[in-house]
């Protein structure tokens, strides 16, 4: 495995033996992010329209995507875990075989069963199971390479580095709904896409290969868990800086053996349950608002449409997220309370909107309003959880952060669709609920930002 040299206490020279990450081994780390992520919110584009050809129920279109995500969660924490010390390339390497793989075989599966060789049900069985190599072994890769850019970056430099290479999981969750109706090719159809990003992929995999070496590390670093990306639910915070100090790689300190921190810890509670209720309430809508395109603009019956319509909308939500969170909480200088106020307020009205509406634009206003409502409300809730805590139990709260906003990815969507088929705009009215519930209890819960912040 990679980095399986480095002894358990790294000699001085291996600060020299390690380079700075030029501008190449920067754009493959970039590449590894976005590509993890604008493959799968390309996915998120384009399944309900396939699942419309196939005649399989909306309901086990989006059950697929809630397996991937258990999945996810339960895997993350052990690919951060590993990452913290050693092998980092070859985990880098194994997220993106995982993902290849995934989008190779997915895509096979639903192109052969579109031809008819098999039946929808074993076609979407087989779509299940292939679909798990990405929850499975996709989340290998963002931890590897937060761990990877941290150990070789010194700290005045490493906020800086984090923050380029994060925001090219947000920027994927923009491209991918963008270029999926672009790769749709005569042959190939609509599981074109799939086999472009696998294709995408083995380059990728090449240039981990060629140009990322396999040298020392020279500072200790933590691999954080990151949650599966899904398309305007962009999670604050998955890539940063542990906050430690400077320490050659294999030097272990106090700050390294996390303490154990509960979820039922008073200090962290009210922002977790913020964070349950928030993060199911912008689950729910995400699950359903492929379907709820296709059936009010009358695209069930034409699916390059409605991949195209589905791309634009959840575009649209993907940078009304980017704009909250990449401006307009620095530039207000929002603390954690306010934003999940004002973010929860956002969303509610945005929900509503999507409720009552049967036009693409003013369904994909009110889709870019709420998520720009989430995209405040997730970064406050990430931010208040950890201003709860203190500084050497920043891992332990990032964990449990990771694990709520991974959770709500399980079984809201799927319930959400379940709700959708009984009446369409249910689903809306539930998430409307839950973001004036929060925003009331929050009102009265959450401790003031100048509190929280001192």
């Amino acid at each position: 495995m990679a980095d399986s040299s480095i002894p358990k206490a790294a000699p001085p020279i291996a600060a020299e033996i390690c380079t700075p990450i030029d501008n190449t081994r920067t754009a493959v780390l970039f590449m590894v992010m976005l590509v993890t992520a604008s493959g799968n919110t390309a996915m998120q584009s384009i399944l309900p329209t396939i699942g419309t050809q196939l005649d399989i129920p909306d309901f086990w279109v989006s059950a697929a995507f809630s397996w991937s995500a258990l999945l996810w969660v339960y895997t993350a924490p052990k690919w951060a875990r590993l990452s913290d010390h050693r092998g980092r390339k070859a985990l880098m390497r194994l997220g993106m075989i995982g993902f290849t793989s995934s989008m190779a075989l997915a895509g096979l599966a639903l192109f052969l069963g579109l031809l008819g060789w098999y039946s929808a049900l074993l076609t979407f069985i087989l779509f299940a199971i292939f679909r798990s190599l990405y929850g499975g072994l996709g989340s290998a890769a963002p931890p590897a390479v937060q761990a990877y850019v941290a150990a070789r970056t010194p700290r005045a430099e490493r906020t800086k580095a984090l923050s380029l290479i994060a925001s090219s999981f947000g920027l994927g969750t923009i491209v991918g709904p963008a270029i999926a109706p672009l790769l749709i090719l005569p042959v190939l159809g609509l599981s074109s896409p799939m086999f472009a990003f696998a294709a995408i992929g083995i380059i990728v995999i090449i240039a981990l290969k060629l140009k990322l070496p396999d040298d020392a590390p020279r500072f200790a670093a933590r691999g954080i868990v990151t949650n599966e990306p899904f398309s305007s639910a962009i999670s604050s915070g998955n890539l940063r800086d542990d906050g430690h100090e400077d320490r050659p790689a294999g030097q272990e300190d106090a700050a390294t053996i996390v303490p154990r921190l509960r979820w039922g810890d008073e200090r962290i509670k009210p922002w977790l349950i913020t964070g349950v209720i928030g993060g199911n309430a912008n689950a729910v809508i995400l699950g359903v608002i492929g379907f709820l395109l296709l059936d009010r603009l009358g695209l069930r019956g034409d699916p390059e449409m409605g991949v195209e319509m589905t791309g634009i909308v959840l575009m649209s939500g993907a940078a009304a997220t980017l704009l909250a969170q990449w401006g307009l909480i620095p530039i207000l200088q929002m603390g954690p309370r306010s934003s999940i106020l004002w973010g929860m307020l956002l969303a509610a009205l945005g929900c509503f909107i999507i409720g009552v509406s049967d036009g693409l634009y003013e369904i994909m206003l009110g889709f870019a309003v709420a998520s720009l409502g989430f995209g405040l409300f997730r970064p406050g809730f990430t931010a208040g959880a950890s201003l709860a805590v203190e500084p050497e139990e920043q891992n332990g709260v990032a964990g449990i952060v990771a694990s709520v906003n991974g959770i709500a990815f399980i079984a809201s969507p799927a319930l959400g669709v379940l709700l959708y088929t009984y009446f369409d705009s249910l689903p809306f009215w539930l998430s409307v609920a839950m973001c004036l519930y929060v925003f009331f209890w929050g009102f009265k819960k959450l401790h003031l930002d100048e509190k929280a912040a001192s």
